[in-house]
């Protein structure tokens, strides 16, 4: 049984005449048999959408099973148990050396980094680098986090508050479909996202080897274009979220393989994560401005 916290409807009507034998006459007169088609849905047949290639032959028993919701949930869980300890982790190192703290922030921001280029474009989803890469961002946004909170006292509560009030928003609105990822706004999302990305490396390029003495970068420098960023920010990682949505009701409704909710496990993360920084570093810019 599916989780109630996302509409499901999961499981849809596979077996359309799969079974009648269908013959053919040439021109000679020769009859011979068709082969019989398999009427199931592509992701059936391969194991995720869109996906070219043969199903493998002799597949396990769990490769067999569809993904669902509670599948999902729970992966998700895993994944951000794994980020809670990364965290503490670097919490627990910087109360006793700030130095070797600030090591830790930047292996969780370069291993982050790389582990997320690796898992996005992987075409089959790896349980051990996904938890590698929700060790790596534990270890960042513990640092980060600390840091912040001994410079501001409370942003991280309201942080949290905030990516909760987003991510409950966002599912209740999806829920109601009153909130769906479209073609046109993805694409949208593409481009935005892409020079979004850009613009983050050049700033954290600038950061780590001295190009600005702001620790926000260019976004501390300029307060008013770090705020308008930081706008931007949200508004995609809020999209991403409603992607996030979107692609696992397609694949539980289509009947993916149970593996892939792994990388829905992962997406779900990349995009908690990103808006949880995200706030973090609007709040931050805020209350700097007020003192």
């Amino acid at each position: 049984m599916s989780n109630p916290i996302f509409n499901t409807q999961a499981f849809p009507q596979q077996f359309s005449e799969r079974g009648r034998r269908r013959f053919t006459m040439d021109q000679r007169g020769q009859v011979t048999e068709q082969p019989q088609q398999d009427d199931r849905p592509y992701a059936q047949q391969h194991g995720m959408p869109g996906q070219g290639g043969v199903a493998a032959p002799q597949a396990a028993p769990q490769d067999l099973e569809p993904m669902t919701y509670d599948d999902v949930i729970r992966k998700t869980l895993v994944s951000f148990l794994v980020v809670l300890l990364g965290a503490g982790v670097s919490v627990t190192v910087g109360a006793t050396s700030p130095a070797l703290l600030m090591v830790l922030v930047v292996v969780g921001l370069l291993g982050g980094l790389v582990l997320g280029l690796v898992n996005s474009f992987k075409k089959e989803p790896n349980p051990a680098l996904i938890l590698a890469y929700s060790a790596c961002q534990g270890l960042l946004l513990g640092g980060i986090s600390m840091l912040l909170e001994m410079q501001f006292p409370g942003i991280v509560l309201q942080a949290v508050l905030g990516t909760v009030i987003v991510f409950g928003s966002v599912l209740a609105l999806f829920r109601s479909g009153k909130v769906r990822a479209t073609p046109k706004l993805t694409k949208m999302f593409m481009v935005a996202g892409m020079a979004y990305f850009v613009f983050s490396l050049v700033n954290v390029g600038l950061m780590m080897f001295g190009g600005t003495d702001s620790m926000f970068g260019l976004r501390g420098e300029m307060p008013l274009l770090g705020l308008a960023l930081g706008a931007l920010g949200i508004l995609l990682a809020t999209y991403s979220l409603v992607m996030d949505f979107t692609n696992i009701q397609e694949g539980v409704d289509a009947g993916v393989a149970k593996r892939f909710g792994w990388a829905a496990a992962f997406g779900l993360t990349v995009s908690l994560v990103w808006l949880y920084i995200e706030l973090l570093r609007i709040i931050a810019i805020v209350r700097s401005m007020a003192e």
